[in-house]
């Protein structure tokens, strides 16, 4: 997709707080109708992930820490938790958290879903451009005392 062109000149006196947040909204909304296919919002993905990722080492309270600096809404988690034992996407033994078949079959059309949007989103930007970008909101990020460490 072509965007309009303009001068360095124009483009430095740019408020990156406004293309910030418009990236934000962007990327964050797609992420989000996304998962909404699959009635999931961004909190379920996380939890699906992370326990896929070790299954049986997560607890409730763990998980929950760990995601909360992620969460924008306000989630509470528990009730996330509780969404995905109720759906069978989640089983809990001994208070650690594993993926049923019917999680990991869920959380793989998701995950396929997000693959497509990610692809969407690095068209016409190559491996070298995502990461000078990346990098430059990290020095923005650390620049006002923020953890620019990757998540």
């Amino acid at each position: 997709m072509a965007i309009k062109e303009y001068t360095r000149e124009e483009l430095a006196a740019q408020p990156i707080g406004y293309w910030s947040g418009a990236a934000y909204r962007a990327v964050v909304g797609r992420i989000r109708a996304d998962l909404a296919v699959e009635q999931l919002t961004q909190p379920h993905w996380w939890i699906l992930n992370h326990v896929a990722g070790a299954p049986g080492t997560w607890s409730r309270a763990a998980l929950a820490e760990r995601l909360a600096p992620f969460d924008d809404l306000g989630i509470d988690f528990d009730g996330v938790f509780d969404d995905l034992v109720r759906r069978g996407w989640l089983d809990e033994q001994a208070g650690t958290l594993t993926l049923t078949e019917a999680g990991e079959a869920g959380r793989l059309r998701a995950k396929a879903q997000g693959a497509r949007a990610h692809e969407q989103t690095h068209q016409g930007i190559s491996t070298d451009e995502y990461v000078a970008a990346l990098n430059v909101l990290r020095r923005m990020i650390a620049n006002l005392g923020g953890n620019s460490d990757l998540p």
